[in-house]
């Protein structure tokens, strides 16, 4: 007998930390809001489309935001606000699938093949689901509908805010195709910019390289890059999933031996990940910094506390405790990183601050 097709949903919350804010404060409408600190160090971990038609971003330094979006209004993060609007929404996702994959706070997979609630199509349960998610929380959500998680995710922005579009098993070529492979999901910037070296600006120019010569060029990446190109991807939605680090480097233009330079480094990279905490709500209690020397040597530090790292703040001058032991640096640097792990899943912060000192 054939394997059914699958049927994946995606489902994306629309600029979800922002979007609350504005729910909850009706003076914040209409207007361009970033969730964040907006003090001259800070960054925007979230915005509205109001400030995002300015080009405001997340990861983007408070100072640069305001520089763009003169007006932009700067919330406070709430996280704890964030989680509750986030178990409303994965309550909904679980009327409809036994295999839900969340990814972070405001997105997830699921696999409806089965289709518990009898509706007749994926595309119904989607829709159903977006409307009970504006019913219940009044927030709007996009919806990707697709055969594997890869077009589910590229569908979902297609239609971004609040609607939803379905990729078939016979359309999932041509649709790569015409897409650049910027968008495509596990092919960051420094993969793309390789990539345009090489000629590739879409999924069209992907798809004439062989596996072979993926392989050569990108590694085991290469298989995936292969697969995807021709909207191939076999993995399952993991009801269990469970990530255990998440972690960012960067590598220098040139390499650096002025310790205020590598600490800026280092700092870019704490905000990155507390991004990545606060978009999520995964709150880890140990921090590892990582170099890279020019040689290619590789020395890291970490250090675990008894606290999870709540604060943006706290993140940051841990990285900094812990890369100013490797100071004077030996030889000039290369490249740094920063990574959260130790996670309490499930856990609420807790409400003591870690006490870093800069000693």
């Amino acid at each position: 007998m054939e394997t059914p097709v699958r049927k994946i949903i995606h489902i994306d919350m629309d600029a979800f930390f922002a979007s609350v804010e504005q729910r909850d404060d009706p003076v914040l409408r209409g207007r361009p809001v970033a969730v964040g600190h907006g003090a001259a160090r800070g960054v925007v971990a979230a915005a509205s489309y109001e400030a995002r038609a300015f080009g405001v971003r997340s990861a983007m330094p408070s100072v640069s935001a305001l520089a763009r979006c003169p007006g932009l209004v700067f919330v406070r993060p709430r996280l704890e606000v964030y989680k509750a609007v986030s178990r409303q929404v994965q309550a909904i996702f679980a009327d409809y699938a036994d295999l839900v994959e969340p990814l972070s706070l405001d997105e997830a997979y699921l696999d409806v093949t089965d289709n518990r609630r009898g509706l007749p199509t994926a595309w119904a349960t989607a829709r159903e689901i977006r409307a009970r998610i504006a019913a219940e929380t009044r927030l709007t959500a996009s919806a990707g509908v697709s055969y594997n998680k890869f077009l589910a995710k590229l569908a979902s922005d297609h239609r971004k805010p609040d609607g939803q579009f379905a990729v078939t098993p016979a359309e999932g070529p041509a649709f790569v195709a015409a897409l650049p492979v910027a968008k495509f999901h596990g092919v960051g910037p420094k993969t793309a910019e390789k990539m345009r070296a090489l000629g590739i600006q879409t999924g069209a120019d992907l798809a004439t390289w062989s596996l072979e010569a993926l392989q050569a060029r990108f590694g085991k990446a290469g298989g995936w890059y292969y697969a995807i190109a021709r909207g191939q991807d076999d993995r399952p939605v993991r009801a269990d999933r469970a990530r255990k680090s998440s972690g960012s480097e960067t590598t220098f233009r040139a390499d650096r031996s002025d310790p205020a330079e590598i600490e800026a480094g280092v700092l870019e990279m704490a905000d990155e990940v507390w991004d990545w905490c606060a978009r999520t709500g995964a709150l880890g209690r140990a921090v590892t910094v990582k170099i890279k020397y020019a040689d290619f040597r590789i020395v890291t530090r970490s250090r675990t506390y008894s606290a999870l790292i709540a604060d943006h703040e706290a993140l940051r001058r841990a990285s900094l405790v812990l890369v100013r032991t490797l100071f004077p640096p030996v030889r000039a640097v290369r490249l740094v990183g920063v990574a959260v792990s130790a996670f309490d899943g499930g856990h609420e912060a807790q409400s003591d601050q870690l006490d870093l000192a800069l000693t």
